[in-house]
């Protein structure tokens, strides 16, 4: 599997949808839906809700996400919404503002 990467300087809009892993490097916004994992790299906005096997944000995500599998917030990662996964991570020196539902 190839993965999809939406890099710095790239703004999405609307629906995104893929089998694979997606790494984000610049801005999206909408709903993003993968089959795969997701990656919100340090400087990254995603204003979207989110449903993926995993996600990693090093970035900022504002929206609702829901992993099949785990939540990882990295060190100066962003996260406002609800999270619903079976493991969350919360590094030092992340944010998150939300709530947690970990029946999955």
């Amino acid at each position: 599997m190839a993965a999809t990467i939406i890099g710095a300087g790239i703004t999405i809009e609307g629906e995104i949808s893929s089998d694979d892993e997606v790494i984000v490097g610049g801005v999206v916004r909408g709903k993003l839906s993968v089959g795969g994992s997701v990656t919100v790299e340090s400087g990254a906005v995603v204003e979207a809700d989110v449903d993926a096997a995993s996600v990693s944000v090093g970035g900022s995500v504002t929206g609702n996400v829901t992993a099949a599998e785990r939540v990882d917030l990295l060190s100066g990662g962003k996260l406002i919404g609800d999270v619903k996964a079976a493991r969350l991570t919360i590094a030092d020196g992340a944010v998150f503002k939300g709530n947690v539902d970990m029946e999955v």
